[in-house]
């Protein structure tokens, strides 16, 4: 049984949840700004729109990292049945592919989600300002981009 935790398969599918977690940051982001859309709305309940789009931006890095994680299932074979016999260095690859992903996931859905909260609190005194607050929050949302193209590269460059 222990050596199964120091398999190449093993070590690629770990990097598959590592890259998945970014949805951690995305709940709480999505929670950070949802909270205070229900804030905003308890006022004025027409600001549903304006408040559930900035509410949803945060929810993207989930995306970002479950996108990830369904190329390294796919690309070996996890999902196909037909798994590929992977060496501790591939798998090992493949971890470290994944990690950009995740960490960055988690921290910059988390932090765009408080620019969103922030946001939202702008939107409820001034409607028409609801562009600014989507600029900052797609500032935070870069980094995220860049985690998935530098996650997106290194698993593509693994050959199995």
């Amino acid at each position: 049984m222990e050596q199964l935790f120091s398999t190449g398969t093993f070590l690629a599918i770990f990097g598959a949840a590592i890259a998945a977690l970014a949805g951690c940051g995305s709940a709480v982001g999505i929670g950070y700004a949802g909270s205070a859309a229900c804030g905003v709305m308890a006022e004025d309940p027409k600001k549903f729109g304006a408040t559930l789009i900035l509410q949803a931006l945060p929810g993207t890095q989930g995306i970002y990292g479950l996108l990830i994680a369904f190329i390294i299932l796919n690309k070996i074979g996890f999902l196909g049945g037909n798994m590929a016999a992977l060496t501790v260095a591939q798998g090992g690859y493949f971890f470290a592919g994944a990690i950009p992903i995740g960490l960055v996931g988690i921290i910059s859905a988390m932090h765009q989600g408080k620019v969103c909260a922030s946001g939202i609190m702008l939107i409820s005194k001034k409607p028409e300002q609801i562009a600014k607050p989507m600029v900052y929050a797609a500032m935070v949302e870069t980094y995220a981009v860049l985690a998935l193209l530098v996650s997106f590269l290194i698993i593509n460059g693994i050959a199995i």
